[in-house]
């Protein structure tokens, strides 16, 4: 008995959710990233009620838990590689985009999914403004892809429990 999980997606899926990681990435190499609210949302404090010894826990953790992040998220683009490109002045390009694709998923490529897809909706949601679930900017459309980032982490999960 195998422990994969298979993950279904269109092609436009696969495609967007690999540029969206893609811009992950590149977040997180920007020199500047540092200052960056989004990122810092990556690596919450972990002493809120001791500024010094967060700043000291921060100054010790936050390189390497940003390697792994960028580790993860490259083994996530390569899963999504199989998908290809699309070509919207194809005039099969319609039908391309909706054709179904699976991924198999080995535990550690499930572990590095989930902790990625989280991560970079947690980015989304610093982008938006997002503190709280209440928190719903109904006419910004990165919304959505911020609720469709949340509906795939909620399918990824309930895969690995029929596992």
């Amino acid at each position: 008995m195998s422990d994969a999980v298979v993950i279904s997606f269109t092609r436009v899926e696969a495609v967007h959710l690999r540029g969206l990681v893609g811009q992950f990435v590149d977040l997180l190499s920007d020199a500047d990233a540092a200052s960056d609210p989004a990122v810092s949302r990556l690596t919450p404090s972990a002493y809120p009620d001791d500024a010094a010894s967060a700043d000291q826990f921060r100054a010790a953790t936050r390189a390497d838990l940003l390697r792994r992040r960028s580790e993860e998220a490259a083994t996530v683009l390569a899963d999504l590689a199989s998908a290809g490109e699309l070509d919207p002045a194809d005039d099969h390009a319609f039908d391309e985009a909706l054709t179904q694709m699976e991924i198999s998923l080995e535990p550690r490529q499930v572990a590095a999914w989930l902790r990625t897809l989280n991560a970079v909706r947690l980015v989304l949601a610093e982008r938006l403004g997002i503190d709280d679930e209440d928190d719903h900017p109904a006419d910004d459309p990165r919304f959505g892809v911020y609720e469709w980032l949340g509906y795939r982490l909620e399918l990824l999960i309930g895969a690995t429990e029929d596992v």
